[in-house]
């Protein structure tokens, strides 16, 4: 599905990818584990073509992507839920969502019908600000709006990120049938263990912009949790 090879990126001089290989298999869940500040989203963005990677490929079904603009991204299949959400506060949650729908298609600026199916509360709220969402409203009109490019990976940058602890479940309860009944393949970077261990079929610890370790979510041992992951 998405294969990173030889990743290399830097901020100026400093080097925050190095040498950076892995592979997203399709269909499943992976997380993207490690502390603050090891790179984690930082691939994110070169996955989205918002940062520029030095050298290496970024292959998404056998294509390699990496010089393709940050606009093509979504055309290519990929939905994005930056960190902190990024809604625009001053307009409308059907605004927000039409936001997402491609440019060219100004034939069809409908949203798609299953996006209200998969979020009845957008529905209800349609015409409601952005800005006036809860966190975690907000955080299901990101997710929305990736969606309505109808994409086959998803992509979400710590989606629990400012959100109440009751609504984390839900949102967990999002993705994993995002990921089980719909079928899209999902990458997302997560702090928590215990969401990460609930909606993760595979983990990824990257530490100081290297991969250290991968897996089935049941092989995120202690040892590995310790060591690069408790703070």
């Amino acid at each position: 599905m998405l294969e990173i090879k030889n990743v290399e990126q830097y901020y100026g001089e400093s080097h925050t990818l190095w040498d950076l290989s892995l592979t997203i298999p399709k269909g499943e869940c992976t997380v993207l584990m490690g502390r603050n500040g090891v790179g984690k989203s930082t691939l994110l963005e070169c996955i989205m073509g918002l940062t520029p990677i030095r050298s290496g490929e970024i292959e998404l079904n056998g294509e390699n992507i990496a010089h393709r603009s940050a606009e093509d991204r979504p055309r290519l299949g990929i939905g994005y839920v930056p960190q902190g959400r990024q809604i625009f506060p001053m307009l409308s949650v059907e605004e927000n969502l039409s936001v997402g729908l491609p440019i060219r298609d100004k034939s069809d600026r409908k949203i798609p019908s299953f996006i209200y199916e998969i979020f009845p509360v957008l529905e209800e709220m349609k015409h409601r600000r952005g800005g006036d969402l809860s966190g975690g409203q907000q955080q299901q009109l990101a997710i929305g709006r990736a969606l309505v490019v109808n994409p086959e990976l998803l992509i979400l940058d710590e989606p629990t990120e400012g959100i109440q602890p009751n609504i984390v479940q839900e949102i967990g309860d999002i993705i994993r049938m995002l990921n089980e009944k719909l079928g899209l393949t999902v990458l997302l970077v997560e702090q928590k263990l215990p969401f990460a261990r609930k909606v993760g079929d595979r983990f990824m610890l990257l530490d100081r912009g290297r991969m250290v370790a991968s897996g089935n979510m049941d092989e995120l041992s202690d040892n590995l949790i310790s060591e690069y992951l408790t703070v």
